[in-house]
């Protein structure tokens, strides 16, 4: 039996379909049995909350893998989920981690990433630990200035990255679950293509037909609102001006074969993406 933890997630939704694709027996942990819509029916259901142990153990019983996922700047649901995997006797842990924690300075992102990894290791689980880079799905953080004012805040300019596919994650950490010769490995993720962010914003324009304006952030405030539109607590905020800040100076734009190596193809490109996904990002009327 596999748990995904993070299952209604963009990663969670497309590793639950690798999973069952393969046939595996697996099973979705979920904080709200509503947002389980769409995921594969095969899948059971656990409800509960990585932030209370007592709603772990039922989730956790005749586990043999574990998808873990955990949100947010601490690593209380880390290590309530790894204590709960040894008492389940989880043979196996999938862990999702960042990319940033290869940063030298090692940014706040990273540093609480590495916690993270440091609590997997001492577990005493075998592990494989996945970094990956920037998502394409964060360009769904652009859906309400360019619905609302047809324009993107731009918090990095000249600078490249390589965003990568949340499937393509997926199918990594599927392939890690399922198949031995994974366990000690750290695989960092990244995307083929490197991009500005005009460069993506006029992918999406092409794609979608509309008219996109893009705009420099100019205040912190603009840089943590292209993030998070809705604000972020203040270590967070802090923790999104440094990304973005080493994110300009990178003009290269930082990127692995580690995708390709893996799964004998390409990583998926942000175009196919946003062909997947244009709807998203058109009024509801216009869609």
């Amino acid at each position: 039996m596999i748990l995904v933890t993070g299952a209604t997630g963009n990663i969670g939704r497309e590793l639950t379909r690798e999973l069952n694709a393969r046939g595996a027996k697996l099973r979705a942990f979920v904080r709200d049995p509503a947002r389980a819509a769409g995921l594969p029916q095969a899948a059971e259901l656990a409800v509960g909350d990585l932030g209370e142990p007592a709603t772990l153990r039922p989730a956790f019983a005749g586990v043999d893998a574990l998808f873990l996922l955990t949100q947010g700047i601490g690593t209380d649901y880390t290590a309530n989920a790894l204590a709960a995997a040894r008492t389940a006797g989880v043979s196996r842990v999938v862990h999702l981690s960042s990319f940033n924690v290869l940063g030298d300075p090692m940014p706040a992102m990273g540093h609480w990433h590495h916690e993270r990894e440091k609590l997997v290791r001492a577990s005493g689980i075998p592990a494989t630990i996945l970094r990956p880079g920037g998502f394409t799905t964060n360009a769904l953080d652009w859906v309400p200035t360019i619905r609302e004012g047809g324009y993107v805040l731009d918090p990095i300019g000249p600078g490249r990255y390589a965003p990568i596919d949340p499937a393509d994650i997926a199918a990594v950490a599927a392939l890690a679950l399922t198949e031995d010769g994974h366990q000690g490995q750290e695989y960092v993720l990244t995307g083929e293509e490197t991009f500005t962010v005009a460069e993506q914003v006029r992918i999406i324009a092409k794609t979608t037909g509309l008219a996109i304006e893009v705009r420099e952030a100019a205040t912190v405030d603009e840089i943590v609102r292209s993030r998070f539109p809705d604000g972020a607590p203040p270590a967070l905020a802090e923790a999104i001006t440094e990304g973005f800040a080493v994110m300009r100076a990178d003009t290269v734009g930082f990127r692995t074969d580690t995708v390709e190596r893996l799964l004998g193809r390409k990583p998926r490109t942000f175009a196919d993406w946003c062909a997947r996904n244009a709807d998203a990002f058109r009024r509801p009327a216009d869609a």
